[in-house]
């Protein structure tokens, strides 16, 4: 059985969830998002909660969407209740980023500029070196944010680069330490 997946999803005033022609859409206040939902799960609505359910509760892979569908669902009622949000640092002597419309501008130690779009529900604001991602869908902002990172991951020795802003990085000595241990 899976923990996840039996527990009900309520659904708050003012959103509504449909299952249709294999897709599961959630509108609320923030907005729209929509999955394609597997054959072989299925969601019942009774008006003030979800449902999720398996059809063979004894196959692993069945009981696997199980929980998964049931967490896909919890996330996004929320989203379009609360909306996700995720911070990014940017941290070097040079390196900053700038809106440029509704996209991103990087200058980060590379000989030109890096423009990175964003997808159309990912909303960005920059205030000095800190970059905060908005979304109602949360892989989405996951995968954006992801993205936004591999653009100059940290490096281990100053720490130079974009990171998560809860991220810690662990540093290296570097060379002079071995040279002052000898």
């Amino acid at each position: 059985m899976s923990r996840i997946g039996k527990q009900s999803i309520v659904i708050p005033s003012g959103v509504t969830v449909e299952v249709v022609n294999g897709m599961i859409r959630v509108k609320g206040p923030k907005g729209i998002v929509e999955r394609p939902c597997d054959p072989r799960v299925s969601i019942v609505n009774d008006g003030a909660t979800l449902h999720v359910d398996v059809v063979h509760k004894e196959d692993k892979r069945e009981r696997s969407l199980w929980g998964t569908y049931g967490s896909h669902l919890k996330n996004m009622v929320t989203g379009v209740v609360s909306g996700f949000r995720k911070q990014l640092e940017i941290n070097g002597v040079g390196y900053k980023v700038a809106m440029q419309g509704k996209d991103l501008k990087f200058e980060v130690g590379f000989s030109h500029s890096v423009a990175f779009v964003l997808p159309a529900t990912v909303v960005a604001s920059v205030e000095k070196n800190v970059i905060t991602l908005e979304s109602v869908d949360k892989e989405l902002l996951g995968r954006t944010a992801a993205a936004v990172r591999n653009i100059k991951k940290p490096e281990p020795y100053k720490g130079k680069g974009i990171k998560y802003i809860d991220e810690v990085i662990r540093r290296k000595a570097g060379k002079t330490a071995t040279k002052a241990g000898a």
